[in-house]
């Protein structure tokens, strides 16, 4: 693990303008600079980064943070990568805390595979380039493909000579011990003999999200029945076939800036569209679609849209990857191209310009493509044609929104003809099942006795009708929280004037010698954080929203520690949540300047110029919202035996008055 003396010194030597001037074109504007966004297209600039703070902000995504997060999503990085990538940049010596021996051996084993990995790449590379049998056979293979010679760069194709164990003593010779090439599965050994797993064999190494080679996919070149066509790197300490996701370290910036990732078969489908110049595509390698891969992409984007062969023959079995990639929350399309074509054929018998239009045009809806497909099969059997509505019903189970559930729901309807009353009948018996079986299993793996028979609550099946809009009126839009906007508020007001002192007024009310109250006006200093946290301690106020209550918590903490609040380090805190928003709430500050208000003659006030008035503002208006929201909770209260408490909401009307008054509105 990387000592946290290392992260300081990269967060003290890092600059965000020069980390993000090497992959963005950026111009001064003010004090800060801008550019265009590096995850969408667009013509005007909506990229800022902030020299003073630090930090960076793209408004056309929402997306911001420092350093460390932009490398994290433009490079797609994990955060201990983005710790070594500023290192190396920086020429800081990265230091490792203390750990046990075991871990320090496990640790040693896979980087050490990783550097076997990496040598074979290299030398298969190389063999196929620059030997000639590599040259005749290997290289041969590839053109006659129609692989180029950036294309074969890029993807960092080789070839293994047709020989027992060339690799093996190449690399024995370089000093590589032979259990590492054993355990990536590069050599096996059998009884004190040693071969090379893909003798005569084209390769395509198989990289993690941040480029290190996790294994090979090997082609045969041969017409050997008894061999397999295609023979991948075994299951290793560093290789999870279905963790892992081919093309995806070339496609990954591409999928996030398309906001769209085409999921195709075969590595040659992702090195044909990638050349053709569709980049955003990567490939199961012929593995059964996993959660775990679909998670890698819902990193990149919520959209995957799946190209299929034109020969039916395997859309069955491939069409139950669709309810995976639901399931997980993305929207999922499909392509399917012409009788006899697959993605690789159809991309070199057409231009990027027909190739772009096909799968535009092409593009299905998952549900449409579903329906047209099993329809064929059911040839209007009614007992088949329910089958088909049930499939797909199931399908629609898969999606968490329940708004989108019903939306597509609505759309089965119609094309199936039938009353969206009896999907929705449906849809909720197999949401039930299903949960029930869930909670049925948990009742087991905690031992907890219960009868199998036990039909799902009433309760439990009311909640899944609500979700699904089987209530009256159907799905309810919800309101705008304004309460969560107005914690906001006063998150903003911490970060950006926390330490500013500055006068306040406060009203107090005394007696005379009559018993008359008397309101008077006082004066006096305090810092924005200490005035807010006195009045937020005296209404006893949680935070609604948790990122809000957690970096609140921590601005208190820093008071009291340091007698001010930190911005540094809730920008660079371990949290990225928090880093996420306070870099937003920051960032937010800067975006006039993208509107260049200044040239345009229109006057910007300072929010110092009024912030006594932005603190009270702030404050009071929360105080008027929950004393509003306690006032319905009364009334709601009140039933045909309980009366409702008039004496409270008098008195809690009172305050929203005088709250008024002090905002200066009209009740």
């Amino acid at each position: 693990m990387i000592s946290r003396s290392t992260i300081d010194r990269v967060f003290e030597s890092a600059r965000v303008e020069e980390v993000i001037g090497e992959f963005v074109q950026l111009k001064k504007a003010g004090s800060n600079f801008k550019g265009l966004s590096p995850f969408v297209d667009e013509k005007s600039p909506s990229f800022m980064v902030s020299p003073v703070k630090q930090i960076w902000k793209d408004f056309s995504t929402g997306k911001g943070g420092n350093t460390i997060s932009f490398l994290m999503e433009h490079e797609h990085y994990t955060y201990p990568e983005a710790v070594k990538w500023l290192a190396k940049k920086y020429n800081i010596e990265i230091e490792e805390t203390e750990q046990s021996s075991e871990e320090k051996a496990q640790m040693n084993e896979r980087e050490s595979m990783f550097l076997v990995s990496t040598f074979a790449k290299d030398y298969f590379h190389d063999v196929m380039l620059n030997s000639n049998k590599g040259k005749a056979i290997g290289l041969s293979y590839f053109k006659e493909r129609g692989f180029k010679d950036e294309t074969i760069k890029t993807f960092e194709l080789g070839y293994c000579l047709d020989e027992w164990d060339a690799f093996t003593k190449a690399a024995l010779a370089k000093g590589y011990d032979l259990k590492y090439l054993a355990s990536t599965g590069l050599t096996i050994v059998k009884e004190n003999r040693q071969f090379d797993r893909f003798k005569g064999r084209v390769l395509f190494p198989i990289h993690s999200m941040s480029g290190r080679i996790l294994g090979f996919g090997g082609r045969i070149l041969t017409a050997d029945k008894k061999a397999a066509k295609y023979l991948n790197s075994p299951e290793s300490d560093i290789y999870h076939k279905s963790k892992i996701l081919y093309g995806l370290f070339q496609a990954k910036k591409e999928i996030a800036k398309q906001d769209n990732c085409y999921l195709v078969e075969g590595y040659t489908d992702v090195i044909s569209f990638h050349q053709t110049g569709i980049e955003n595509v990567v490939a199961s390698s012929g593995t059964a679609l996993s959660a775990d891969q679909i998670r890698l992409v819902n990193r990149l984007t919520k959209n995957i849209t799946v190209l299929f062969d034109g020969d039916a023959a395997g859309i069955r079995a491939s069409i139950r990857g669709i309810d995976l990639i639901l399931e997980q929350g993305m929207n999922v399309r499909v392509v399917q191209f012409p009788d006899g074509e697959d993605p690789d054929s159809f991309a070199k018998s057409h231009t990027t310009e027909a190739l772009k239009k096909y799968l535009e045009d092409a593009s299905q809806d998952f549900i449409n493509f579903k329906v047209s497909l099993l329809l064929k099969e059911s040839n209007n059997d009614p007992v088949k044609k329910a089958g088909v509505i049930r499939d797909i019903v199931m399908s629609i189970s898969k999606i968490p929104d329940g708004i989108q559930r019903e939306v597509y729901v609505q759309e089965c309807a119609r094309i199936m003809e039938i009353s969206e009353r009896v999907l929705f009948s449906e849809l909720a018996q197999i949401i039930t099942k299903g949960n029930f079986e869930k909670s049925k299993a948990s009742r087991q793996q905690n031992s907890v006795k219960q009868d199998p028979n036990e039909p799902p609550s009433e309760y439990f099946l009311a909640q899944e009708n609500a979700q699904m809009g089987l209530v009256k009126g159907g799905v309810s839009s919800a309101a705008v929280d304004q309460i969560s906007i107005l914690e906001k508020e006063i998150i903003r007001i911490l970060l950006l004037f926390g330490n500013e002192e500055t006068e306040f007024i406060e009203e107090v009310e005394t007696e005379d010698d009559h018993g008359k109250v008397i309101t008077t006006a006082r004066k006096y200093n305090n810092n924005v954080s200490a005035e807010i946290y006195v009045h937020l301690q005296d209404d006893e106020t949680e935070f609604t929203n948790a990122i809000f209550q957690e970096i609140y918590s921590e601005v208190i903490h820093q008071l009291n520690q340091f007698e001010k609040v930190d911005i540094d380090a809730l920008v660079n805190h371990e949290n990225s949540e928090i880093s996420a928003a306070v870099t937003s709430i920051l960032m937010d500050e800067e975006k006039h300047q993208l509107s260049n208000w200044g040239g345009q003659n229109i006057e910007v006030k300072t929010a110092l110029e009024i912030l006594p008035k932005l603190v009270n503002d702030a404050v009071f208006n929360l105080r008027r919202v929950l004393i509003g929201k306690k006032i319905e909770e009364l009334v709601k209260q009140a039933t045909d035996d309980v009366a409702i408490d008039l004496e409270s909401i008098k008195g809690y009307t009172g305050l929203k008055i005088s709250l008024f008054e002090k905002l200066n509105r009209v009740v």
